[in-house]
């Protein structure tokens, strides 16, 4: 119980049991709905607060913390137009399996059920994209729900939690109040028989295969399925947007089931006779459309293992369903006997395929080669180099040509989120400001969140963000020139002097023009001990990795005779 003499508001008890759960760092956009969060951050100086631009930037920010560190992003915002927007992020932590809670100011509860200014339900705002939303209407009570939100977003299948503030309720004293102890996560693991049964499938398996995934993951549960596809000769691949999950030098390591998905990959995940996911959903990205594996009936036996019993079933058949963590399956195969394959040519043969995969790089139109800028990149990046992107077809040059070696290189939103690359980098240097850390985007997608270099300038993050400039929203223009060749609309942009624009934040800027550019308008931004953003003027042309625009709109022509 606490025995200040002034008796506590909702607002310190809030603060107080934050720092409780050892939140480092808040992200936010101030509003007078809070004003007594505000107040007591002061006097609580071990949480740093990070004050965005946008809430939009703020929840992205709010969720890279959470893939960084495993431990709830936390974000803060106003009512309404504020909770809207911070809507952009929460959907990221929902799809991405990621904990994160947001907290909203709210109006006063004598206000509730007036439409008062700004308010909203969040229950029915959020209901379908969180993993619960409540309100807090009583302040002796906020550890309780503070301390429930924390199990919530990291428990099972980790997520987005939603907590409403009225404002009347973070002012209002509280006379001996509840103190919590520090929340504590919970891990399934799979039973006796489960482990049993599995090892038996590996066994009577002929072509075994690995695909993982989903949220939950740490560095140990990485080295421990390393560990254990080499010991079971499995090959392996990860889910869309989950590349750093798998050494991608390891030798059994095949690729990622994502956007264009290397053929041999495809062809050697068709042939399976024993499957095993492990946390994915496997969902639309990185089923390829759901067409790589049969719906329910999947064509072999699969054993997909995931923290959450619904999803088990809900899309596959599984032949043998595991209700685990990562962190809990990790471990428990880590202390199973290893099946020994006979023939691991297909493992040794899909790496090649992947390494041949990875460096065979295309000559694009333009005088701009994306791909060996990222050759250059991997040659000249630090190991840990965190690597962030938001969504476009920019992305696909560095998901296909960037090798990830280390747990949490990458953030990049499997939701598919415009505008994600910035505010992620911004968080990922604020969690580790020793690492270099460099933020892809789209100019469409950079301008969704641009505005947090001035955070990024005001915090000292020191990110380089390159931005890849076609004039146009790219991704849509080419399904346009698939589905409605020649008819364009609504997907051309002018765009500012990115330059310009970085100066202004008080960031470092370069332009790229050629390719023989790059290396020394990189080597400059690293040294100007700024936030800095490279415009790289990308043909636009030179659409996909394989295809042009001319070459895709001619052929959709063609099939429309």
């Amino acid at each position: 119980m606490d025995m200040r003499p002034n008796a506590p508001t909702g607002a310190q008890m809030l603060v107080d049991t934050l720092v409780t759960e050892g939140v480092r760092q808040v992200f936010c956009v101030p509003g007078e709905s809070y004003l007594s969060v505000l107040d007591a951050f002061v006097d609580a100086p071990e949480i740093g607060v990070t004050v965005c631009r946008q809430e939009g930037g703020a929840s992205m920010m709010a969720d890279a913390w959470g893939k960084m560190t495993g431990e709830p992003g936390i974000c803060f915002v106003t009512r309404g137009p504020g909770a809207a927007n911070a809507a952009a992020g929460l959907h990221i932590a929902r799809q991405d399996s990621t904990p994160m809670i947001l907290f909203i100011g709210q109006v006063a509860r004598n206000m509730i059920e007036r439409e008062a200014f700004q308010e909203v339900d969040y229950r029915r705002m959020f209901g379908q994209m969180a993993k619960w939303v409540a309100e807090i209407d009583d302040p002796a009570r906020v550890p309780e729900y503070v301390s429930r939100a924390f199990h919530t977003a990291t428990s099972g299948r980790p997520g987005p939690v939603v907590l409403a503030l009225p404002e009347d309720m973070l002012a209002e004293q509280v006379q001996g109040a509840m103190r919590v102890g520090k929340y504590r996560r919970a891990e399934a693991a799979p039973t006796p028989g489960d482990l049993a049964e599995l090892r038996g499938m590996l066994e009577a398996a002929e072509k075994p295969f690995l695909i993982l995934g989903g949220g939950g993951w740490d560095a140990n549960v990485k080295t421990a399925m390393e560990n254990f596809a080499a010991a079971n000769g499995l090959p392996v691949a990860v889910s869309f947007r989950r590349q750093d999950y798998f050494d991608n030098g390891h030798p059994n390591y095949g690729g990622d089931v994502g956007i264009h998905l290397n053929p041999d990959l495809a062809a050697r995940i068709r042939e399976a006779d024993l499957l095993i996911v492990m946390g994915s959903r496997m969902s639309e990205k990185s089923s390829a459309d759901y067409k790589l594996i049969g719906i329910p009936e999947t064509g072999f036996r699969l054993v997909h293992v995931h923290p959450d019993p619904h999803e088990i079933g809900r899309v596959y058949r599984p032949a043998l369903g595991i209700a685990a963590t990562a962190r809990g399956f990790a471990e428990a195969v880590s202390g199973m006997e290893p099946v020994a394959r006979k023939d691991t040519s297909d493992v040794e043969a899909l790496h090649a395929s992947y390494l041949n995969w990875n460096t065979g790089l295309p000559v694009s139109p333009g005088d701009v080669q994306m791909g060996e800028i990222m050759a250059w990149l991997g040659r000249h990046l630090p190991a840990d180099a965190i690597i962030c992107n938001g969504a476009g077809n920019y992305a696909t040059w560095v998901h296909r040509f960037h090798r990830f070696t280390h747990y949490k290189s990458q953030l990049a939103p499997t939701s598919g989120s415009m505008g994600y690359g910035l505010p992620a980098a911004i968080a990922a240097k604020r969690c580790d400001p020793t690492r270099t850390v460099v933020a892809f985007a789209g100019d469409g997608c950079f301008l969704m969140t641009g505005q947090e270099l001035a955070t990024a300038a005001q915090y000292g993050a020191n990110v380089i963000a390159i931005v890849v400039n076609n004039g146009m929203y790219g991704t849509i223009r080419m399904h346009q020139e698939r589905d409605y060749p020649g008819r364009t609309s609504g997907t051309d942009l002018v765009n500012p002097d990115f330059v310009r624009l970085a100066e202004a934040y008080g960031a470092h800027g370069e332009l790229v023009t050629k390719t023989a550019d790059f290396a020394g308008a990189f080597e400059r931004a690293e040294a100007s001990g700024k936030p800095a953003v490279i415009e790289i003027r990308l043909d636009p042309e030179a659409i996909t990795i394989s295809s042009s625009l001319s070459q895709i709109r001619e052929k959709a022509l063609a099939a429309q005779g």
